[in-house]
């Protein structure tokens, strides 16, 4: 009898000493899934900066703060919004567009003007039912499709009017058919830095717990210079901003960075 009970109580232990591991490991896990993997290179070699947005007012945008980067003006016009569908409504296209603008303002560097166009797209075809029959239902029309497009369009200038614009071009695309596509660019010249998503789980499809931490990357000749973090991981994310810049970068390239990333968290709520 005395074995059974020490028995019974070794395999109590071990159980839970297992539920325990599990329980740190699956905290361990969500911990380092909190934020965007971002480029090692570029985690070791830059200035991480957590992003602060106040209370969006009337015509404003909000006022978004990192570092020492801030929205120091900004306007905010009013969306526009057309569509059409046919008589039976199977098929119906819409599009939106919203213009902004803002000046960034750095204490030391200076400050830079942006203007944005962003504009969404998006088209739904569906079949239409006409009638059942028994266990049977049948339509007309095609299979059901669907594309939604966004895109936004910055142009960047510095305030003291040096002649350099650089041009902000950011594209999702979801499709029925092929997908997702996420790509853009940051390019003024003969320089062009690529911007690349980036998230904290690689197949979205099978998120744990809680929906995963997005961002991008922005490369130049395959270095990293920048990266910014949309959302952070969990129910709260949207509070996670963060934005990452590589340190010993030229201050006019710091800045011009910063507002490409304060278009980002402006448009990518």
């Amino acid at each position: 009898m005395l074995y059974g009970n020490t028995f019974l109580k070794s395999r109590i232990t071990s159980f839970s000493i297992l539920i325990i591991i599990g329980f740190l490991n699956i905290h361990t896990i969500y911990s380092q899934s909190k934020t965007i993997p971002i480029n090692p290179e570029l985690e070791n070699n830059s200035d991480r900066l957590k992003v602060k947005l106040d209370t969006q007012w009337g015509n404003k945008i909000p006022k978004i703060k990192f570092g020492d980067y801030r929205v120091v003006d900004s306007q905010n016009d009013w969306m526009k919004t057309k569509g059409k569908s046919n008589f039976w409504n199977t098929r119906s296209e819409y599009r939106t567009e919203h213009k902004f603008s803002f000046v960034l303002n750095h204490i030391e560097i200076g400050s830079v003007i942006v203007n944005t166009l962003s504009e969404v797209s998006m088209k739904e075809v569906e079949s239409f039912k006409l009638f059942s029959l028994d266990n049977f239902d049948f339509y007309v029309g095609p299979d059901d499709d669907y594309s939604k497009t966004q895109i936004f369009t910055s142009e960047i200038t510095s305030e003291n009017g040096n002649g350099e614009v650089w041009s902000f071009y950011l594209a999702q695309t979801e499709n029925s058919d092929i997908g997702s596509i996420d790509e853009g660019f940051l390019a003024y010249e003969n320089r062009f830095i690529f911007i690349k998503p980036i998230s904290s789980n690689k197949n979205r499809n099978n998120s744990l717990i809680a929906p995963d931490a997005y961002g991008y990357e922005f490369f130049e000749h395959n270095k990293c210079l920048g990266a910014v973090q949309c959302r952070g991981r969990g129910i709260s994310g949207n509070n996670k901003k963060v934005i990452w810049i590589k340190s010993d970068l030229e201050p006019k390239m710091k800045l011009i960075l910063a507002a490409a990333m304060t278009v980002i968290i402006h448009t990518l709520k």
